[in-house]
């Protein structure tokens, strides 16, 4: 059977937050997710009841030159296991697309503010929903050790460097 194109569009765009792609100290910044104005306001109706929302966007500041098709080192580091595509979480992946789970502020109208959102401003959102952690991973989640270590400060606030 041949395959079947994907036809994506942005339901909403990234206002404030960041203004530039960062590796780390992405914490404690506020920006807003707006809702296109083709979208109803009904489709937004009850997300304020939730904490956490899943929001799938695009990495709109690559190129499709950045994709990296092989095994790497995680941000360049000697001391990290080169590891391939699939196992990095950044715009060199084939469709460029992200994955996050901001804070919910509160919904006013079309604008969800959120915090601990890793886009940046003007990123196009291709879908949200809020977060159910009964859909979350089941059974013990386990990683090797260099995540941990290349993280240590994605979620530390700029404000404290």
């Amino acid at each position: 059977m041949p395959e079947r194109p994907i036809d994506v569009h942005s339901i909403a765009t990234i206002v404030g937050g960041h203004t530039q792609p960062a590796d780390d100290y992405q914490g404690d910044v506020e920006s807003i997710i707006r809702l296109h104005p083709e979208y109803p306001l009904e489709t937004l109706q009850g997300i304020e009841e939730f904490s956490h929302l899943t929001v799938v966007w695009h990495f709109h500041l690559a190129t499709p030159d950045d994709v990296a098709l092989h095994a790497r080192r995680p941000r360049g580091n000697p001391h990290w296991p080169a590891t391939g595509t699939f196992v990095h979480r950044n715009h060199r992946r084939p469709n460029q697309l992200a994955l996050s789970f901001p804070r919910l502020l509160r919904a006013e109208g079309r604008d969800l503010h959120v915090t601990d959102l890793d886009a940046v401003d003007g990123t196009p959102v291709v879908d949200l929903a809020p977060y159910f952690p009964q859909m979350g991973p089941r059974g013990p989640v386990t990683t090797p050790a260099w995540p941990e270590e290349m993280l240590r400060h994605y979620w530390d606030s700029a404000s404290g460097r």
